[in-house]
């Protein structure tokens, strides 16, 4: 189980790479979309639901495994985060490379509530809801340059 867990909250152990495991994982996250990209909304966002469950699960539990509160190495709320802020969009090089800079923009300044809920709450819950406020911004963002802008 401890294996499951860490592969699950470590993205594939992409948050094991050397130096900025965010970012990593965040590529991790644009991996999946791109594999995910082909699927209707509905199902999209089902897979992106059940992967927010099973990552705060996971989460929760490498806290404990590492003892270490919100441990660098879990990648998987940037991994949710980055398919938050992909949902629905097109795809084509410009919106992969849009998409990525503004969810690292604000996981990176943490503006309000961010910052709330970073600061606010714990375990696996705690380490995932931040990055899920960072993809909602960076969807709404990137939707309103899709729609008005490119």
């Amino acid at each position: 189980m401890y294996t499951l867990i860490m592969l699950i909250a470590t993205g594939c152990y992409s948050g094991y790479l050397p130096k900025a495991p965010g970012t990593w994982g965040s590529l991790a996250g644009l991996l999946l979309f791109l594999l995910l990209q082909p699927l209707d909304l509905l199902p999209y966002l089902t897979v992106v639901l059940v992967l927010f469950i099973a990552g705060t699960l996971a989460a929760g539990e490498a806290e404990k495994i590492l003892d270490n509160r919100d441990p660098g190495v879990v990648v998987i709320d940037e991994i949710v985060g980055m398919l938050i802020t992909m949902s629905g969009v097109p795809l084509t090089p410009l919106t992969l490379l849009l998409g990525f800079i503004l969810f690292r923009f604000f996981d990176i300044a943490k503006p309000f509530p961010v910052n709330f809920f970073d600061q606010r709450f714990h375990g696996g819950l705690g380490i995932m809801l931040d990055d899920m406020v960072e993809g909602l911004y960076s969807l709404a963002v990137l939707q309103i340059l899709v729609r008005f802008v490119l």
